[in-house]
């Protein structure tokens, strides 16, 4: 009695080691990739003054518009993949493709070089976010997830809060050079995709523990073969919520990739006077409040909703929509402070229900073996908005792309409030989850 009770205790102590390492690799992998994601936006400072590399900021703005593009091709392709062969694969590839391209853009400049590797950039980039969630779903169970996934998804928030003034201050203060951005940042990625091979596994079962949970359908309650990869995406395009998810997901990613893309360039348009480095780092008031942003609506999701992803969701957006209606004022009044606070909010309420419907509603509305799937469908169609993010600042002034993603975050929020309580599938009959599971599941839930 005293083994089995001593062997379970360090079965718990084991899986709890895993649970912290897998968390910590997998945020500190997505957090990465931001740094190849935000060189070229820092780069787009310097380059815009070289005279022997002449791009407008209509040709810059097409560059991003053939990197989003194979972003969301490759969203809707590598969460299939992630569930057939395994994150660790499809992301570690990803990592270490995304360097290579960005050490190629710092050292060749010309035009169709930088189109080709935007391209891969992007296919590379997109393994990513259905992969790191897929894995941290196999190691935390639906009724943590939300405040999990609220603490993890501060990953990217963190990755481009640091990677802008990163780039920054090697191209312009360490070399005087823009090619650094793009250098410094790939270095970063290939030192992360080092740490990610040493320490990533896929799931539990790798490690030889047990899973923390199981599928609760009728084919896994009876001992029937786990339904095909084609089966389980099926299932998810079928899933009327993933795609009302998906939906929600491509009117909110504009207004983020806009700021990501374009923050620092609009901020040295309108203050030249503070200089190239300080107009990269202004902008990361929006990328700090998306640090706290996931955890607020992660815990409210879970403490205060029991598990309903939508309804914080839906109030998160309705102080969004506000904030960016209050935006142009904002802008015409000149204000520095008040930008700045808005730009704050803005980020806090739009980092929230971004990492929620990407992460965490999208793992639990898909199946258990569709799970990357279905994060990289909804992941797939916000993606597809962001290339708009990407045009939208090329094209037309500040106030116009501004009223067209307020208009954009009311029309999400209002198209999930019919799904106010909707809850995940495997918190649907908790009374039929129980007799499923090993006793070791049982005393390893958290």
């Amino acid at each position: 009695m005293n083994n089995s009770t001593g062997a379970l205790h360090s079965g718990w102590k084991s899986l709890q080691r895993w649970r912290v390492q897998i968390f910590l690799i997998t945020w500190l992998a997505y957090a990465a990739f931001y740094f190849t994601r935000k060189a070229f936006s820092v780069a787009k400072l310097g380059i815009g003054e070289d005279p022997s590399f002449e791009l407008d900021k209509a040709a810059m703005a097409n560059l991003d518009a053939l990197y989003l593009a194979a972003y969301a091709v490759g969203q809707f392709t590598w969460g299939i993949v992630a569930d057939r062969f395994g994150p660790r694969v499809v992301v570690l590839g990803g990592l270490v493709i995304s360097a290579l391209m960005a050490l190629v853009m710092g050292t060749f400049a010309t035009l169709p070089i930088f189109a080709t590797c935007m391209v891969v950039q992007g296919l590379a980039q997109s393994t990513g976010w259905s992969g790191l969630c897929k894995n941290i779903g196999s190691f935390f169970a639906t009724r943590e997830r939300g405040r999990v996934l609220g603490y993890w998804s501060t990953c990217y928030a963190f990755g481009g809060l640091v990677a802008t003034p990163f780039a920054g201050w090697w191209a312009y203060e360490v070399s005087h050079d823009w090619r650094m951005a793009f250098i410094s940042s790939a270095v970063v990625v290939l030192v992360v995709a080092v740490l990610f091979f040493l320490l990533q596994r896929n799931r539990p079962q790798d490690v030889g523990l047990p899973p923390v949970e199981v599928d609760t359908t009728c084919e896994q309650r009876g001992g029937a073969p786990r339904e095909s990869h084609w089966s389980a995406l099926r299932k998810v395009f079928r899933n009327r919520t993933v795609l009302v998810l998906g939906l929600a997901y491509f009117l909110l990613k504009p207004a983020r990739y806009a700021i990501l893309l374009w923050g620092p360039v609009i901020v040295y348009e309108r203050m030249p006077s503070i200089g190239k480095v300080a107009s990269a780092i202004v902008p990361t008031s929006f990328e700090v409040a998306g640090l706290v942003g996931p955890i607020l609506i992660g815990y409210a999701s879970d403490k205060l909703f029991g598990a309903r992803r939508i309804p914080a969701c839906v109030l998160s957006l309705v102080v969004l929509t506000v904030c960016l209606a209050l935006f142009v004022p904002a802008m015409q009044s000149g204000s520095l402070y008040l930008v700045v606070g808005l730009l704050f909010m803005m980020g806090m309420t739009l980092y929230g229900p971004d990492s929620m419907i990407s992460g965490s509603a999208a793992i639990d509305f898909g199946t258990q073996d569709g799970a990357g799937s279905a994060a990289g469908f909804v992941n797939g169609c916000g993606s597809v908005g962001a290339i708009l993010g990407g045009l939208l600042p090329g094209y037309f002034d500040t106030v116009t792309v501004f009223l067209v993603f307020t208009a954009a975050a009311l029309l999400a929020s209002l198209m999930l409030v019919p799904f106010w309580n909707s809850r995940p599938r495997t918190l649907a009959a908790p009374s039929q989850t129980e007799p499923c599971a090993p006793a070791e599941l049982a005393s390893a839930r958290t």
